[in-house]
Formats: C-alpha cells, sequence, structure tokens
C-alpha cells in the first residue's frame, strides 16, 4: 500500500485521507521528506525561499475566550488587561517601516466591551500610515458579529471599507469540533472558520492558514483540519499559505491540567511534510522558525516549506507560553542562503519587493 501510494504522490496525483493516515503511520522521515520536497520543487522550480517583513501587533490582550491553550491572554474580571493607543499604534508601525516592513500583523483578545466602530476606527488611523494590513483572525470576526449584531459578511464589508487588506489564519487550532469544544468552547467552531474564510475569500480578500497541533488531537483530526482546508480551496483558491506550528505549553492552563510533551523537531518535519504532499492546491508553506528556532527552520525548507514566515519584529502570544526565537532580516536571509536557496523579500500575496 506504501510503494503504492508513493507512485501516487510522485506521478503528481492527489491523495485521499485514507492514504495521508497510511503515510502518516507508515513513511519514514526520510520518504516524506523526499516526496514534500518534490512537490515544492515542482511548485516552485526556482531555488527561492521568501519572507515577510512584518510585525505582530496584538491591540489587546483582554480576552474572554479563555483558551486552554494560551498564556498570552487577560480574562475581563482579572484585570491588568489593556488595549493599544493610536500612539502606541503609530510608533510600533513607525519602527516597522524603518525597518523596511511593508506589513502588520494585526490580532487581539476577544474583547467584551469594544464596539465594531472601534475597530473600524483603528483601520482608518492604521490604513492613513499606508502599510498593508493583514489583520484579525476568524475567531475575532465572529466576535464582531456577535457583538455588532451584523453578519459576517456585513463586518468584513465593513472592516474592507475601513481599510483591512488580508485576514490571517489565526485561530484555527485543529478545525476539529470536539477538539475545538474541549479547548476553546467561547470560541468559533470549526464551521464557523471555514465560513469565514470562504467569505473573505467571496469578497476578493487573500488569507491564509493555519493549524496549531500536538496537544490533545489525533492524526484523524489533523487529517480533518487539512481536508477542509483543501476541500475550501478547491472552491474559493483563496489561501496564499499554510502555516502548521506546534502547541507550545509552557505557562498555559492546558499544560497545568495534563501533561503534555513539547512536540519534537522530528514529528514537526512530519506533519510539515505531510502538509505540503496533503494540501496539492496550497502554493505556498511557511517554515515556523518562531517554534522551532533557526536551524530546523533551514531543515524545513528540505521537507515542503517554500517560505521563511516573517521577521516578526515582535511577537507576543508564542513568548508568553515561554518560546523566545529571534531572528534579524539579515540573520533569515544567512540561513536561507546557507540552505542552498536564493532569499525574496515578499509581499502577503506572495509579490516578490
Amino acid at each position: 500500500m506504501l510503494q503504492t501510494i508513493i507512485a501516487k504522490i510522485e506521478s503528481g496525483q492527489r491523495i485521499d485521507g485514507e492514504e495521508f493516515l497510511c503515510l502518516a503511520q507508515q513513511a519514514s522521515l526520510h520518504q516524506l521528506g523526499f516526496l514534500a520536497h518534490a512537490i515544492r520543487m515542482r511548485l516552485h522550480p526556482e531555488p527561492l525561499v521568501t519572507y515577510v517583513i512584518d510585525r505582530n501587533i496584538n491591540y489587546t490582550d483582554v480576552c474572554i475566550s479563555a483558551c486552554k491553550f494560551c498564556a498570552f491572554f487577560k480574562a475581563p474580571e482579572e484585570g491588568g488587561g489593556g488595549v493599544l493607543t493610536k500612539a502606541e499604534l503609530a510608533q510600533k508601525i513607525a519602527e516597522t517601516q524603518a525597518l523596511g516592513g511593508t506589513q502588520i500583523l494585526l490580532q487581539g483578545g476577544l474583547h467584551p466591551d469594544l464596539p465594531l466602530e472601534f475597530y473600524e476606527d483603528m483601520l482608518r488611523f492604521m490604513k492613513a500610515t499606508g502599510i498593508h494590513i493583514h489583520g484579525f483572525s476568524p475567531p475575532e470576526i465572529v466576535h464582531f458579529s456577535r457583538i455588532s449584531g451584523c453578519s459576517v459578511t456585513t463586518v468584513i464589508k465593513r472592516l474592507m471599507a475601513a481599510g483591512l487588506d488580508s485576514i490571517p489564519g489565526g485561530g484555527a487550532e485543529i478545525l476539529s469540533n470536539r477538539v475545538r469544544r474541549e479547548l476553546a468552547p467561547n470560541k468559533c467552531d470549526a464551521d464557523q472558520w471555514i465560513e469565514v474564510m470562504a467569505t473573505a475569500h467571496d469578497l476578493g480578500l487573500r488569507t491564509t492558514a493555519t493549524m496549531m497541533f500536538g496537544h490533545i488531537e489525533t492524526m484523524a483530526e489533523r487529517l480533518e483540519h487539512l481536508q477542509r482546508v483543501r476541500d475550501l480551496q478547491d472552491k474559493t483558491n483563496g489561501f496564499t499559505a499554510f502555516i502548521p506550528w506546534p502547541f507550545q505549553p509552557d505557562h498555559t492552563p492546558l499544560a497545568a491540567a495534563r501533561a503534555i510533551d513539547k512536540t519534537t523537531a522530528i514529528s514537526y518535519l512530519r506533519i510539515l511534510a505531510l502538509s505540503r504532499i496533503f494540501l496539492d492546491n496550497v502554493p505556498n508553506i511557511q517554515a515556523s522558525w518562531v517554534t522551532q528556532g533557526p536551524k530546523i527552520a533551514q531543515l524545513s525548507l528540505f521537507f515542503g516549506a517554500n517560505d521563511f514566515g516573517s521577521t516578526m519584529i515582535e511577537e507576543n502570544v508564542v513568548a508568553a507560553a515561554g518560546v523566545r526565537f529571534r531572528l534579524s532580516e539579515e540573520e533569515i536571509r544567512r540561513l536561507v542562503t546557507d540552505a542552498g536557496f536564493t532569499p525574496r523579500q515578499r509581499l502577503m500575496d506572495y509579490t516578490l519587493v
């Protein structure tokens, strides 16, 4: 069976879920890497590895979601949380642009007291600087819909009119409702996450998709996640990239409640390769140096990844879980070159700078 699946992949054919699970169970790390790298080179024959210069701005840490995997949020009743001022936003954007940054990744907690108009005003203020705003993951958009009484379509249209340029794939975790009910019952479910992305694509917005794995999910639930992404991409072709990254357990309520081992580098590379193999219609796969560090990120370039992600001038959520890798643009370029590729800065839609 395994050799038949490998031959199928090598001939450029799509595999189904059963074949994915067989690969996940039986294929060696080297077999997965070889297959994923061949697909990556078929899709991107030029030996380029892209990256974007941007900054994560978390506009608030106040959140009613209380996800068990998050070490960053502050519950409203807990106190100590806050919302960034316009002066703070302006300073962060100016610093980003001074470093050659082209976009802001804008995400925050699900704040119970901020109206939709607050987010529109924030977008208009930020857009006046000329920066690309890659903002508001699906859980935030569903939250805005709830607090405003507007449909998801209306919310996205209003955000676009105020300056939203694209939507990040955050808040996906695992797109299985069993997992979501246990980890984040107050957050949008898997069907709503897909609905937001489908609506955004229909309205002309490009988005990314992510997967946070290595906590309570099964391999079959990872497959369900990938299948949902692939099915939507077949319909809309709106995803520019897929970013799988392993759960960081330190300081999280989930790790306090049960023993969860950190995902090993080998497990990460296996899932990265399996993602590249299964998501035959998503053009770009990002390496996760933020969680894996520079050396494993370099190896990722031979396990299906063709993109080094972001310089991430600022990152708070993963850092709250105790992981603090930092890379400058110069370091990213050196790592990519040392791996035998040519580094190229890109925009969100993967056009080269």
